[in-house]
This record gives C-alpha cells, sequence and structure tokens, in this order.
C-alpha cells in the first residue's frame, strides 16, 4: 500500500510549475482587469500556466543538453517579440512587464527542479510584488526629492565603503579608540536616522503627532522637542495635550534608541541592564499616550489639523562628521575624567553632557566592553539632564498652554528617573 502513497517528484515538480506559473498568471489577470486597455498586456492566466508547463515539458525532454528548452525559450522570445512590436507601433505602448514577467515564468521550471523550494518561493514573492505595486512605486517617487539617491549613495559610502576599509588599531595607545568604531558608531547612529526619516516620509506620511513624536524620538528626541513646540505656538489650544504627548512620547522613543545602541555595542551589559531601559520607555511612553489621549478634539477640530511634516533628511556627511569628532573627544575627555576623578568626576561629567546631544557620548561609554553598573549611571544621569533641557526648549519656544501637561509629565519621567537611579 505504501508504494501507491510515494507521490513521485516529477509530478510534484509540475504541480508546483503549474500552481506558480497560475499565480503569475491570475497576478497578469488582475493588471489586467484594472486597466483600459487591455490589448497592452501579454496573455492572461492560462496563457502564463501554459508557458510555465511548456518550460517543463521541453525541460525534462533532454535535461543534460536542454536544447529543447533553449529552443522553446527562443520561440517564446520571438513571440514577445511580435507582441511588443504590435504594442509599440500600433498601441503606441513602451511598457514590458508582462513580457518580461512571460519570460521569468518560462524559467519557473528550472528553478523548481533545480534549486531550493524556499528559494523558488522567493522569486515568486519577490514577482508578485513588483508586479503589484506599480502605483505604490509612482506615489514613493512622487514624494521623493531630488537628492533622494544622493542621500541614499552617500549612506551605501559611508557604510558600505568607507568603513570596510578602516583599521581596527588604536589611535592613542593609551585609549581604546580605533578608526573602525568611530566610524561604525557613526554609521549606526546614521542608518538609525534615516530609517526613522524613509519611515516617517514614505510609510507614515500622513499619520499626524504621535507617530511623527515616535519616529522623530528615534531619530532624535531633541530636535523632535524643538520642531514640535515651535508649531505647537501656530496651533490652536484645543491641541494642546497632543503636542505635549507627542513630545513627551519622543522622549519615551530615546530609550528605545539607548536600548538598541546598548544591545549592538555592549550586548553583555544590555542582558543586565535592559530593564532599566524598558521600565524608563514604558512610564515614557505611557505618560505620553495618555496626555495625547487626554482631552482628544471633536472630528469637525480634527480636520483642521495640519499635518506634522518635516522633509529635511537628517543624513548629511557633515552632520556624520560632526558625530564622529564628538565620539572621539568625548572618548578623549571621559577617559581623561576617569582616570583624573574616577567614578565622581564621570557622574558629574555626564549631567554637564546632557545639555547637549548625548548620543556620542552614551555611544562611547557602550564601546566599553566590561559589564559596568557605573556606564549605566552614567547614562541615566545624562538623560535626567538631558531631559530637563528638553523641558526648557519646550517651554521657552513652545506655546504657553502646553506648559502644564509637559511640566506634570516630565516631572513624573525625571522623579522615576532618578528611583532607578538611587536603585543600581
Amino acid at each position: 500500500m505504501e508504494q501507491y502513497l510515494q507521490i513521485p517528484d516529477n509530478y510534484i515538480q509540475l504541480f508546483l510549475v503549474v500552481a506558480f506559473s497560475l499565480v503569475i498568471g491570475l497576478s497578469q489577470r488582475k493588471m489586467q482587469l484594472k486597466s483600459e486597455d487591455h490589448e497592452a498586456f501579454f496573455g492572461s492566466d492560462r496563457t502564463f500556466t501554459l508557458i510555465g508547463i511548456l518550460g517543463y515539458v521541453l525541460y525534462i525532454i533532454n535535461p543534460e543538453t536542454k536544447i529543447f528548452w533553449g529552443c522553446g525559450g527562443i520561440g517564446l522570445l520571438i513571440l514577445l517579440a511580435v507582441n511588443y512590436y504590435f504594442k509599440l507601433y500600433h498601441l503606441r505602448r513602451y511598457g514590458i512587464t508582462s513580457i518580461v514577467t512571460a519570460c521569468i515564468t518560462y524559467c519557473i521550471p528550472t528553478l523548481v527542479m533545480t534549486q531550493p523550494i524556499q528559494f523558488s518561493l522567493l522569486v515568486l514573492v519577490i514577482v508578485l510584488l513588483l508586479t503589484e505595486m506599480k502605483e505604490t512605486f509612482i506615489s514613493v517617487t512622487s514624494r521623493m526629492n531630488n537628492d533622494e539617491f544622493m542621500t541614499l549613495a552617500k549612506f551605501l559610502i559611508i557604510g558600505g565603503i568607507i568603513l570596510p576599509i578602516l583599521p581596527d588599531e588604536r589611535i592613542f595607545a593609551s585609549i581604546n579608540i580605533t578608526p573602525r568604531n568611530v566610524w561604525l558608531s557613526t554609521v549606526v547612529i546614521s542608518g538609525m536616522s534615516y530609517a526613522s526619516y524613509l519611515l516617517q516620509k514614505f510609510v507614515f506620511r500622513d499619520s499626524g503627532l504621535l507617530v511623527s513624536g515616535i519616529l522623530g524620538g528615534l531619530y532624535s528626541s531633541t530636535a523632535t522637542t524643538v520642531v514640535l513646540s515651535r508649531k505647537s505656538k501656530k496651533a490652536p489650544e484645543y491641541l494642546r495635550y497632543h503636542y505635549s504627548g507627542a513630545i513627551i512620547t519622543a522622549i519615551g522613543m530615546m530609550f528605545i534608541r539607548i536600548a538598541i545602541l546598548l544591545l549592538i555595542f555592549n550586548m553583555s551589559l544590555f542582558s543586565h541592564a535592559w530593564y532599566f531601559f524598558l521600565i524608563m520607555a514604558a512610564v515614557t511612553t505611557t505618560i505620553g499616550l495618555w496626555t495625547y489621549y487626554y482631552k482628544k478634539p471633536t472630528e469637525e477640530q480634527l480636520k483642521q489639523i495640519e499635518n506634522i511634516e518635516d522633509d529635511r533628511n537628517p543624513l548629511e556627511f557633515k552632520v556624520a562628521l560632526i558625530f564622529a569628532a564628538l565620539f572621539v573627544l568625548f572618548t578623549v575627555i571621559t577617559n581623561y575624567t576617569i582616570n583624573e576623578f574616577g567614578t565622581q568626576g564621570l557622574k558629574v561629567l555626564s549631567f554637564a553632557v546632557g545639555i547637549t546631544d548625548i548620543t556620542p557620548f552614551i555611544t562611547n561609554l557602550f564601546q566599553d566592553t566590561s559589564v559596568s553598573t557605573l556606564v549605566v549611571m552614567a547614562t541615566f544621569i545624562a538623560t535626567f539632564s538631558n531631559n530637563i533641557m528638553k523641558l526648557g526648549y519646550a517651554l521657552v519656544l513652545g506655546a504657553k498652554t502646553n506648559r502644564k501637561p509637559l511640566i506634570s509629565g516630565l516631572a513624573i519621567v525625571s522623579l522615576i528617573n532618578l528611583i532607578l537611579l538611587f536603585l543600581m
């Protein structure tokens, strides 16, 4: 009985070829139904399925030389060329998506028979995504600035070209700093900033204040605080809790960003201290969300809300150089402070650094591979003073109506911060 239950391999292969080709054909059929000009497309669901079957049959006839499969491919190319000639000169249509898809469908049998099933599925998924996302690509392209690809090229340069060629030898014998770890820190920070920018611009473009606070906080909570505070001055009073909540939520995202940096640069310390950052992120974000939704505007008022949009790309080469310079500076200062003044000196330095951008400082601290509570304490001291500075920015630059929810919310955040410091 068992011999009848064993399905031959060529049966399974044929089934997969038919299934994959039919799915591709159905996607082409859907594109035809959405288009006003059906004649601009080559074939439909049955055509693409038969192309897949043809490729499979011709391949297995002579799998050694594959001469029949090659001849079939040439014949298909001639047919596709005639189709394109008709479309180009009679319909004035220049697209070749359906033609290229037909060629890929003809190659599906060779993938099924020679490659792992996972790879064949991956090719199928990519084909479906590319054929279905035409409108998405058009929408994304319309939102791009003139220098978007220049920005991408800059990131590829700093991460894929400069980083691999830098030496991993100490610059100063007494200080644990190398060109490679300096630039690696720059690439990580730039990558997080760039990813946050892309999400905010292309994925959550019309999502409003709250998502602007979340994504902006992952990039720079200080910059987000300044931007939202300035915009709040021109906003109506019924949005004061929205702006205040978005600012506090951005600060909560700062702790997520710090935890990610700690995970990347010091896994051993992250395994011992992750819950401190999780507590701060959870408390701060909860306060931010509660403030944001405390007094919801009416539907009529929500229609008047102008989307918060900042098209400035954070990934600038000069910004990367400034970060690298600050990283080296804080490395030297931190090393000198610890050697001359010990742990108390580092705590004082951490508080003083809070008035600036703390990212270069804490990234440098995380380079210490030892498991040290002092590093976590210094980080929390820096975030404490940095949050006080952000509150000052919000009070000075923002609307007066925002002051009460901001002071109340950040007072609780600072209190929890201090409590965790004393528990370390």
